[in-house]
């Protein structure tokens, strides 16, 4: 068979699902959609065919929506593919919609609302949208309980076609336990994600100003990622400047930046499912996170990190402070506790056979 992946990222399709897509290879060919962003080769090594998207992810100009919903209609049309699996809000609304109109089999991914469901006037365009794209799908997955009730509450699914699935698990064996760092030059704090305002990073940023200047070499923030938006870059390059926080850029491989860090902050305003969160906790490492879904899931409250209201830098500096007055060995068994969790509830092998079932893919021999 062959299957059509349109999704709005590559380099995020290589980070979370590559081990998906080589299960999906052994049902037969698999093309995938996606504006070029980084791994394009990689997956063309696996043996998949890459077809570069041109879109903006964040644009709202009608003539561009336009385009690539014809975009879509005319790679369906030349693929002919016998299922096609969307993930991200444009590749679900519009190739799922050219899908259903179609009559080819596809299968819809929400892995997060995004901020299109925190402004009322857009949340209902978009939830007409969705409710008109999603109603011939095969499968809709979701990655939290909330976003899928929040569906089922606007009328967009039936109860009974809901998925659940744990995000895209993550590999334990790549994010394999590490053990806790010397405190001797201090204690550091990561942030690893996009640089944008809905991940809270104003509200790190207010944290990081008040605690640099209470307790100053006992604290490091590290940064690392890329801006989405200019929204926050002029912020971060002065306090990088003013040395309160270390900017570190987009960096390919996360790993030495969790291996080197003794807790990992994501203050978000909305997820999916943070896959950075499962990735640092399978790394043995302690997280202050926002109590909402997408993050919650991936925290034993006060055991393997804390949980604070998103969109409040008050919170964040009082967790801070409460993370720093336990003990280095306290600290430290929090990541291990949090290590645990992960292989319970987020092995992403275990989630890898659960997706194929709700996609309703027979096992390979």
């Amino acid at each position: 068979m062959k299957i059509l992946i349109a999704i709005n990222h590559s380099y995020m399709l290589w980070q979370m699902r590559k081990e998906l897509i080589q299960r999906l290879l052994d049902y037969g060919e698999v093309v995938i959609s996606t504006p070029f962003v980084g791994h394009e080769d990689d997956f063309e090594k696996m043996g998949c065919r890459c077809v570069e998207a041109d879109f903006d992810r964040h644009g709202t100009n009608p003539l561009q929506e336009l385009k690539l919903l014809a975009y879509y209609r005319r790679l369906i049309r030349a693929e002919k593919p016998d299922l096609v699996i969307t993930y991200s809000i444009k590749p679900n609304i519009y190739a799922g919609f050219v899908c259903r109109l179609a009559g080819i089999p596809y299968c819809v991914n929400i892995t997060g609302l995004g901020s299109a469901f925190r402004h009322p006037g857009v949340a209902q365009a978009v939830t007409v949208m969705y409710r008109t794209a999603v109603r011939g799908a095969r499968a809709v997955l979701f990655e939290n309980e909330h976003n899928a009730e929040l569906f089922i509450k606007r009328h967009i699914i039936r109860p009974e076609r809901k998925f659940r699935v744990s995000g895209a698990g993550v590999n334990l064996d790549e994010y394999a336990p590490h053990p806790y760092p010397s405190e001797e030059e201090g204690v550091h704090f990561l942030y690893l994600g996009r640089i944008m305002q809905d991940k809270g990073i104003h509200e790190i940023l207010t944290a990081a100003e008040r605690l640099k200047a209470e307790c100053g070499q006992k604290v490091f923030f590290d940064f690392v990622g890329f801006f989405d938006g200019e929204e926050c870059r002029e912020r971060v390059e002065k306090l990088d400047e003013e040395g309160v926080i270390t900017f570190h850029g987009f960096q390919t491989n996360p790993r030495p930046f969790y291996a080197a860090c003794h807790c990992v902050i994501l203050p978000s305003y909305h997820e999916g499912m943070s896959n950075v969160l499962l990735e640092a906790a399978s790394s043995a490492r302690a997280l202050i996170t926002s109590d909402i879904p997408g993050c919650r899931e991936a925290v034993e409250e006060g055991e393997t990190g804390f949980l604070i209201p998103p969109e409040n830098a008050d919170a964040l500096y009082e967790a801070v402070k409460r993370f720093l007055s336990l003990t280095p060995g306290q600290r430290a068994q929090m990541g291990i506790k949090g290590r645990e969790k992960m292989e319970k509830e987020f092995d992403r092998s275990k989630v890898i056979e659960d997706t194929l079932l709700a996609f309703k893919l027979c096992p390979t021999e």
